[in-house]
């Protein structure tokens, strides 16, 4: 049986390559029935990001041919050559993998270090796997315990206070490039989870001139009304812009809002004045190319990194301590994956200890002692007697388990099985 992690993020692919390998919400549901019909005894659970896509596995297949099933599984889902792709993967198995998934829960592994946005996200990706039956026992027991030690990364150290969010990095660039953010018109496309952040921290700058437009006026509209700021429909986003010292984007959209071509036309329209228009969204929301555009700044994903080390830095001691309940709860959760199979190896053991017993009753009560009397009692105290020894057994068991290991707890197991087996078959020949 082994857990396997395969996927890339934000440090080992650039955006370019992860928005090519993202998954929408559908995408995801029909990935994960497609695995499932893969290898129908094995669990699967996918996690797509705005830094990261990951495939995870538990199984009994060989961890290396599964890592190359999943990646032949990507190229084929997203219409992809492996090459495109295959430099910028890593795999992680067992222990590495379950430490990795804590790492990411936790956000020990986000670009921006302590975000508390990527837990939901990891909990949304485990309920969709859930809904589409395609994990199980091995992974259920290790999302619970990813959830468990977020939670307790975030209560014990304070890795998760400051901007220490997408969101809050690209409002604290905004920061840096802008000189007076308050008196800027910032128009804010989205109005998601990333976007309702991008307003709360814009609020606390100070900044008042804001306009949130989204492609449901109303969830725009309902965003605004609880921020007291303004709301544009989604066919009035080119005004919005053209009036704008600062656009900050994070809408979920397969192809480019707008392409070099199409904003430089309306970027003709505005008053004199440098525009900074701060890309959040994977896929890119902005032709990468706008950036060449007369006095426009564009920043996408990867150019936040910078603020996001910055920010990390005051937070290493945080990191180091959040870094410690990781390892801990790993080799809890390694403990139990190792002795996961321990207990079948138990009841086994108990059966052909209970056969021994039954077969040296059986040679006893023969002939004239068959219908003797005392037969119910002599097999009441027989069994108590294995039962007792099987508990002696047992005590010793645990503490090998304790002190060695659950491995080497199932060698011994498996060492007085074959023991009681030979004696079992030894006593048939009789």
């Amino acid at each position: 049986m082994s857990i396997v992690i395969l996927g890339l993020n934000h440090k080992s692919a650039p955006v370019e390559i992860r928005e090519q390998l993202a998954f929408d919400a559908s995408e995801a549901t029909a990935a994960l029935s497609r695995l499932k019909e893969m290898d129908r005894a094995a669990e699967f659970v996918l996690l797509s990001t705005c830094n990261r896509v990951e495939l995870y596995y538990a199984g009994e297949q060989d961890a290396q041919q599964m890592a190359g099933r999943l990646v032949a599984f990507l190229a084929d889902f997203h219409h992809l050559e492996p090459e495109q792709f295959k430099p910028c993967l890593y795999f992680h198995e067992n222990e590495e993998a379950v430490r990795h998934l804590l790492m990411v829960a936790a956000g020990l592994d986000s670009m921006v270090v302590g975000e508390a946005q990527i837990l939901g996200q990891v909990k949304e990706s485990y309920r969709l796997a859930c809904a589409t039956k395609s994990t199980g026992k091995i992974l259920n027991r290790l999302f619970h315990c990813a959830f468990f030690t977020a939670k307790s990364v975030y209560t014990s150290t304070a890795i998760s206070n400051g901007r220490v969010s997408v969101a809050g990095v690209a409002v604290e660039l905004a920061l840096q490039l802008f000189a007076d953010i308050a008196r800027a018109k910032v128009v804010v496309i989205g109005a998601g989870e990333t976007g309702e952040l991008v307003v709360q921290h814009l609020r606390k700058t100070g900044c008042t001139d804001i306009t949130v437009v989204n492609r449901s006026y109303d969830r725009g509209a309902e965003l605004a009304q609880r921020f007291w700021i303004s709301v544009g429909r989604w066919e009035e986003l080119d005004d919005q812009i053209g009036q704008a010292n600062i656009v900050i984007s994070s809408v979920a959209a397969p192809e480019y809002l707008y392409t070099r071509e199409s904003f430089a036309r309306r970027i003709n329209r505005r008053k004199k004045g440098s525009l900074l228009v701060i890309d959040v969204g994977v896929p890119r929301n902005f032709d990468p190319a706008i950036n060449k555009v007369g006095d426009v700044y564009l920043y996408s994903m990867d150019e936040l990194k910078e603020v996001a080390e910055q920010n990390l830095k005051a937070r290493e001691e945080d990191v180091t301590s959040g870094l410690e309940i990781v390892h801990t709860q790993a080799a809890e959760f390694m403990d139990w994956f190792r002795a996961k199979d321990v207990g079948p190896l138990i009841g086994r053991m108990k059966d052909e200890f209970q056969q021994i017993s039954r077969l040296e009753l059986e040679r006893f009560l023969v002939g004239p002692r068959q219908n003797a009397s005392c037969r119910v009692p002599l097999e009441d105290m027989v069994n108590r007697v294995v039962n007792k020894l099987l508990h002696c057994v047992i005590q010793n068991i645990n503490t090998v388990a304790k002190e060695a290991g659950p491995a080497e707890a199932a060698k011994l197991i498996d060492t007085i099985l074959r023991q009681a087996h030979e004696i079992t078959a030894t006593k048939d020949e009789e």
